[in-house]
């Protein structure tokens, strides 16, 4: 890459663009807050997959909080784990997890991308996808992420199609859908940017 004239390989900004550059360093607090947010979820899941083993051991009080939990809203009275109550509690484990991964996904990818350099290259715990992580990739990433958390919703929701009426029902389903069209049009688009840039070079 030629250099542009006047401008010295390694040489210190001005004092402005400086300032504008170190800038950046405004959003640690920021992925600093999702690490915390991402502690309390792991402290969710945990409870809530105590209460489930409580639950399956015959605790009452365990088997209630769950169901407030799910916002299960059964005809009769529960006095026993049912079939239901066990995937919808499963079920929002994995919503807890998978948005646990767009956590991470947004603090080390956004850390990476506009921040600073973590320096893993080489390291064996590197994650795959952030080798190749740039603003587009990490675009597509979080909207396939959020088609995933969405599903995890949706399937809660027929689950325990009951407790809902239609107009919810028809509502989650057009938003699933609309995510989904969301995320198709930003991998369409970012393969059209990359393959105008590829025929640039």
């Amino acid at each position: 890459m030629q250099e542009q004239p006047g401008v010295a390989r390694g040489s210190p900004l001005r004092p402005l663009p400086n300032l504008i550059f170190a800038s950046r360093w405004l959003q640690l607090p920021l992925y600093l807050g999702l690490i915390a947010a991402q502690a309390v979820y792991v402290v969710h899941f945990l409870l809530e997959l105590w209460h489930l083993i409580e639950a399956a051991a015959g605790s009452q009080a365990a088997l209630q909080q769950l169901i407030a939990s799910i916002g299960y809203k059964p005809t009769g009275p529960v006095t026993a784990l049912n079939e239901t109550i066990i995937m919808l509690v499963v079920l929002a484990l994995i919503d807890v997890v998978m948005i646990s991964n767009l956590l991470i996904m947004v603090i080390v990818g956004g850390y990476e991308t506009f921040v600073s350099r973590m320096g893993l290259q080489g390291h064996r715990d590197q994650p795959e996808w952030l080798s190749h992580v740039n603003a587009s990739v990490l675009k597509v990433k979080l909207a396939t992420a959020i088609i995933g958390i969405s599903s995890i919703h949706l399937l809660k929701t027929f689950i325990n199609a009951d407790n809902y009426t239609d107009r919810v029902l028809i509502a989650q389903t057009a938003i699933h859908i609309t995510f989904l069209l969301s995320a198709m049009a930003i991998a369409y688009t970012d393969k059209l940017m990359s393959a105008s840039g590829s025929a640039k070079h």
